[in-house]
């Protein structure tokens, strides 16, 4: 049992359970904020667990708000990899909806997969940008995506969607139309009746075991992460930096794409006039908790996604749905101070009684 116990909670699982333990006490502190407002705590959790896994129709919400996290969580994980940080990831989900919405327009042969590949290139050319930035200019990645994300906001929505994009007719609800409905063949099929539950989570669970591979099972996966844990080492060793720099970028705002490219093929079935997800920031949170790994990053996507769609059900109890967004503050916060936990994994974990690990006593022969 000792054994057993020091296995299960050895110091390289620390990120995990501090993870774990901070999901735990964020929903802790945000259920006393409830009844400390006056609020039933028990009935809103309740109404919470109901909404995120109650039946084919709120699991499906939970799975449609699960993928697009998935997605923009690997996408900043991906980043950490190659030791940057992308902020960007909402930009890049914003091309990757439009560029899914466009070519989803006509009905091709395999529309809804070329959508899906162009909302993969058009993320992974707003990505590419940023690493060029990086390595070319020396323009550090976090004001470069931040600067991006604007760019990709007041050009797509002030500008194309309400312009040359717009669909026809609309007048002067031109700016609320959008553009032109995505053909019928390009949809995301729903997997269950009164579900909208779609081929997107299959989907993207399918990618996250391809990014983990990817990142722990292959060449080009070590070379990132040499180049994330030491630039000038892994330069050093022959590995190219910049060109990874420049892949994980890449890959990373192709990722984001996609989940762009989930919301328009699977729920809007257009790119609307109004179009504010914050799937992008959230993705941030997502990859912190999940202690920038892909599964990490897979599990904490459903989380937040259950969290997502389970605050809507809590307006019953008159709970504000902003629940879920206080909650998943309180976990990166938490997450962000690991040491908080250190004290209670020490104690899981055990530790030798001073008898055993004092060095023997040396005898001595008469």
């Amino acid at each position: 049992m000792p054994e057993l116990r020091a296995r299960l909670f050895s110091p390289a699982r620390d990120t995990l359970w501090g993870a774990f333990a901070a999901l735990i006490l964020a929903l802790l502190i945000s259920f006393v904020a409830i009844a400390a407002s006056g609020r039933d705590a028990a009935t809103g959790f309740a109404d919470l667990l109901s909404g995120a896994f109650g039946g084919p129709g709120p699991l499906g919400e939970t799975a449609i708000k699960s993928a697009v996290l998935v997605l923009t969580g690997l996408s900043v994980t991906v980043a950490f990899t190659v030791g940057l940080f992308n902020i960007g990831a909402e930009g890049q989900l914003i091309w990757g909806a439009l560029a899914a919405a466009v070519i989803g327009q006509r009905a091709l042969p395999g529309a809804m997969a070329l959508s899906l590949l162009g909302a993969a290139v058009a993320g992974a050319g707003w990505g590419l940008l940023a690493g060029w930035l990086k390595v070319r200019r020396g323009v550090h990645e976090v004001i470069s995506t931040i600067l991006l994300n604007w760019i990709a906001i007041h050009l797509v929505h002030g500008w194309l969607v309400a312009g040359p994009l717009a669909a026809a007719g609309s007048g002067a609800m031109v700016s609320i139309a959008g553009t032109e409905p995505v053909s019928a063949s390009a949809w995301l099929p729903r997997l269950f009746a009164g579900s909208r539950l779609d081929l997107g989570f299959p989907l993207a669970l399918a990618v996250a075991a391809a990014v983990w591979f990817l990142l722990t099972r292959t060449v080009r996966g070590f070379e990132w992460r040499a180049v994330g844990a030491g630039r000038d080492a892994a330069r050093a060793s022959g590995i190219p930096s910049s060109r990874c720099i420049c892949e994980g970028m890449a890959l990373s705002g192709a990722l984001a794409g996609m989940a762009g490219a989930l919301l328009i093929l699977g729920t809007e079935h257009k790119y609307p006039g109004v179009f504010r997800t914050g799937y992008g920031f959230d993705g941030i949170a997502v990859a912190l908790v999940g202690g920038g790994t892909a599964l990490g990053t897979t599990a904490a996507a459903v989380v937040f996604g259950a969290l997502r769609a389970g605050a809507t059900r809590l307006q019953l109890v008159g709970v504000h749905p902003s629940f879920a967004e206080l909650t998943q503050g309180l976990a990166v916060l938490l997450v962000a101070a690991p040491r908080i936990f250190q004290p209670l994994l020490a104690r899981l974990r055990g530790r030798p009684s001073a008898a055993a690990s004092a060095p023997p006593v040396p005898t001595v022969q008469p």
